[in-house]
């Protein structure tokens, strides 16, 4: 776990210097903001003056603020204006000027009703990069529609490929159509960026919820591409590779990732059947795929007085993929998580560490949530 670092460290990221103004709220946007504050950039957070809904997405609450909202919105620092109104609006234009980068996820339509959408803008601020997060885009059969992670889910094939085979579709565990837009809105913005560095010029990015749930299709759209047919639900195990799936061993279920016919053939060597490894059902990835089921079963046999923990470590000791099923609260304490910095801590804040990791410009974190400011900040101030 680390602390907290101050605006006094060596570095201060490798976006010191990209001023940021944050008008997104949920998930997308904040994410969006949240990656780019962590890498130094000053972000700039503008609320309406009821706050962020996330604000009210509990329990838990800290202080009548949701856990939900902690986890968006650290290096940045926060105001309230009320955008439908003169004043608000005219601030915003002022902070536009001065930034780098605006991020946004109002309903399209909405930015410009008040006089400051992306096209008005353009021409005062032709150096500005404007980061739309959206639903749908713009145009076409969806656009200008609101979005939400679980029903661009349900459209773009997630739950039907996600769930047992003999049940119903379902959502996954956690907003992954609203994560996976945050980070393709940072990497538009850091190839906008880049290309600046060139043109000197700003532009729009697009990032769309649907356009990000298809994208996460891998590889049931190769798969269906390729051979017409419908991608089914599979439970733990993967389409087209096994024993990639949950096996249950006499204390909790381990995670088999076999990916290929020498981790096999060491695994089965290491049950003390290495015959299976040579045998022509399971000797090619292929065929164990076409004949999971049996394997499966001679695999549950083989671990049924095996300790899950101590099964996993000695996979993993031989070059085989494998690993318990933990829960999150175990996840966030074992150790490899507290030594990748995983796990970071400001004051009472506790939070999920940044997970790309730069050598010489890592990132900081140094505004917990909640923090106020009006001002970008003097970027050679120490």
């Amino acid at each position: 776990m680390v602390t907290g670092q101050t605006n006094s460290a060596a570095s201060k990221g490798a976006l010191q210097g990209i001023k940021v103004l944050d008008l997104s709220r949920i998930l997308g946007g904040p994410l969006c903001g949240q990656i780019l504050g962590d890498h130094g950039a000053d972000v700039l957070k503008v609320e309406p003056p009821q706050g962020d809904d996330t604000r009210t997405w509990g329990p838990p609450f800290r202080d009548g603020v949701a856990s939900y909202y902690y986890g968006l919105n650290r290096n940045k620092r926060i105001q309230f204006l009320d955008l439908s109104q003169h004043e608000g609006q005219q601030r915003v234009r002022e902070l536009m000027g001065e930034a780098d980068v605006v991020v946004e996820n109002f309903k399209i339509g909405t930015m410009e009703k008040w006089g400051i959408g992306y096209e008005q803008m353009q021409a005062e601020f032709p150096q500005l990069i404007w980061c739309r997060v959206s639903g749908f885009g713009v145009d076409g059969p969806l656009g200008a529609l609101p979005g939400y992670d679980a029903a661009v889910q349900a459209m773009t094939g997630l739950m039907s490929v996600n769930g047992e085979p003999d049940g119903d579709p379902l959502r996954v565990g956690l907003p992954v159509v609203d994560m996976v837009t945050g980070m393709n809105a940072v990497i538009g913005v850091l190839l906008a960026l880049h290309e600046r560095g060139r043109s000197g010029r700003g532009q729009l990015i697009n990032a769309s919820l649907y356009d990000s749930g298809i994208s996460l299709l891998h590889p049931h759209a190769a798969n269906w591409f390729m051979n017409g047919k419908i991608p089914q639900r599979t439970g733990n195990a993967h389409p087209n590779i096994y024993p990639y799936d949950v096996v249950n061993t006499s204390t909790s279920p381990i995670f088999l990732a076999v990916g290929n016919d020498r981790q096999f053939r060491l695994m089965c060597e290491h049950l003390g059947r290495a015959d299976l490894g040579t045998d022509e059902r399971f000797a090619t990835a292929g065929q164990r795929s076409v004949n999971r089921v049996e394997l499966k079963a001679l695999l549950e046999q083989l671990l049924a007085h095996r300790d899950c923990v101590q099964l996993a470590d000695e996979l993993m000791a031989i070059g085989v993929p494998a690993a318990p099923v933990l829960d999150v609260e175990q996840a966030l304490q074992a150790p490899h998580t507290l030594h990748s910095d995983m796990v970071i801590r400001m004051g009472e804040y506790q939070g999920l560490g940044a997970p790309v990791k730069l050598s010489r410009t890592p990132a900081t974190y140094r505004h917990a949530p909640l923090s106020e400011g009006a001002e970008f900040l003097d970027p050679d101030a120490h």
